[in-house]
């Protein structure tokens, strides 16, 4: 488990804002369980269905993650290929673009879950707003672990949406990953989410 666990929950990571978050927050969920075969089986067809491109690397994560799980070979090959990853369809900034007092429960609860851990290096929290200017703008939990990331990530994902959050927006970071430009966009305008808690990232 834990050796296809850790590229695809990597694979996952880059697809963020690039899949919907109504199918992105299950395929997690779904990884952060150990239920892989149905992973296997969705993944690639959301791909294909959502016309999802991905990079060479993403292609091999892909392979690595799926393809021993029980995967279809072909639709694994079918889901086509780009040089690279630049456009972020999101803007983000440090507080809503609503302007209202959001998520202060939230805080106080992750505070008390996440509290202790020492698999953890920082937690911050940005708010994403598609470009369009279109829809709610969505609060995005960043944190960086150095292990057990796909598991966080599903736990966190369930916490908040025992809070009312029906597509949470989780992004557990492996730490010296290469991040995507949507994480990278998401981090520079995030603010550390836990009172207390000193963030390590520069």
């Amino acid at each position: 488990m834990p050796d296809m666990e850790d590229p695809c929950h990597e694979l996952l990571l880059r697809l963020a804002g690039r899949l919907p978050d109504r199918q992105l927050w299950r395929l997690r969920d779904w990884l952060a369980g150990g239920a892989l075969d149905a992973l296997a089986r969705a993944l690639p067809l959301t791909l294909l269905r959502e016309r999802v491109a991905i990079t060479a690397r993403e292609s091999l994560l892909l392979n690595a993650a799926l393809l021993d799980a029980g995967a279809d070979a072909g639709r694994l090959h079918a889901v086509p290929w780009v040089d690279q990853i630049d456009e972020v369809d999101y803007t983000f900034t440090s507080e809503s673009p609503e302007r209202v007092n959001m998520g202060d429960s939230e805080a106080v609860v992750l505070g008390a879950v996440l509290h202790g851990r020492p698999e953890l290096v920082d937690v911050r929290g940005s708010w994403r707003r598609h470009r369009s200017g279109l829809g709610p703008s969505t609060r995005i939990v960043l944190v960086t672990a150095k292990a057990g990331c796909a598991r966080l990530t599903g736990e966190l994902q369930r916490v908040l949406r025992a809070l009312g959050t029906h597509e949470p927006g989780v992004e557990v970071m492996p730490e010296g990953i290469d991040l995507p430009p949507y994480h990278q966009a998401a981090l520079a305008a995030a603010e550390p989410l836990l009172p207390g808690m000193v963030a390590q990232r520069v």
